[in-house]
């Protein structure tokens, strides 16, 4: 990927993750609290606006990678030509512009469409992509029961944001031997992941070394997104849908849900987990 910038421009209207407001407490207090920021976020493709999110503004250079991964639109990183975040008066502009092979997948993309988008997921064009599998994910490693508790417990130890508004999801990277985790949050769960596999397309990290960690619930775009960075394993606090674990045990994807403290469970491909 070249070109990828934000001029100083750019970051100074940027606005920040979080903000401090004024609020009234039952107490009668007024003081003021810190508040998750978010905004229209606009992810356009050679000048065609393929979503609108509302997004945390921040790490946006890796919101446009990951989406663009996760959502099919490029197979590699070296397929963007140049990325620019733009800010403006009703919202952000991250501007992607393709290398030509990835240009013209785009277009034929585009020419299927069979209808108005109106499906409500994220770069989602028709009713069957949104029901897509992905292919198979090869999973290289496996998680011990303490080791799931331990990458959740360092998940919510990391959420800086979080800790401060109390509004915001997160997505992180556990690799098995290392220390630490590569964390992404937004107040979108889907944003949060996505800005997740961009941040490990840009670092050159396959998701096969590792297990995606959530906060949120495991809705079937999550796992679809989790595959298309080749992650094979996903652990959860929250419950999966039914859709999520059909898809899932169709990737091969071991998905774990329910995990706080010692106690989870594991909805599909056990293999993943080893006693």
């Amino acid at each position: 990927m070249h070109g990828s910038h934000s001029t100083r421009r750019d970051s100074i209207l940027t606005p920040t993750a979080s903000i401090r407001m004024p609020r009234l407490t039952s107490g009668g207090t007024r003081d003021e609290r810190v508040i998750a920021e978010e905004c229209p976020v606009a992810l356009v493709f050679d000048g065609t606006t393929m979503a609108v999110l509302m997004a945390t503004p921040s790490d946006l250079t890796d919101l446009a990678l990951g989406f663009s991964l996760t959502e099919g639109l490029i197979e590699d990183p070296g397929e963007i030509e140049e990325l620019s975040v733009v800010p403006g008066v009703d919202g952000i502009e991250l501007r992607t512009w393709l290398r030509p092979r990835a240009g013209r997948r785009l277009k034929d993309r585009r020419r299927q469409l069979v209808g108005p988008t109106g499906c409500g997921l994220c770069g989602i064009e028709s009713l069957a992509e949104a029901n897509r599998m992905h292919c198979t994910v090869v999973r290289q490693i496996s998680l011990t029961p303490e080791q799931i508790r331990a990458a959740v417990e360092r998940l919510s130890a990391a959420q800086v944001l979080n800790h401060a508004t109390r509004a915001t999801h997160a997505a992180g990277f556990f690799q098995p031997g290392h220390d630490g985790m590569i964390l992404r949050e937004d107040v979108g769960r889907h944003n949060a992941l996505d800005k997740l596999a961009g941040a490990l397309a840009s670092q050159g990290l396959s998701g096969r070394t590792g297990a995606v960690i959530l906060t949120s619930r495991i809705s079937v775009e999550m796992v679809q997104k989790a595959a298309a960075i080749g992650a094979g394993i996903v652990v959860a606090v929250s419950a999966p849908t039914a859709l999520a674990i059909r898809t899932a045990e169709a990737s091969g994807l071991t998905l774990i849900g329910i995990a706080r403290g010692s106690d989870f469970e594991i909805f599909s491909h056990l293999a993943g987990v080893r006693r």
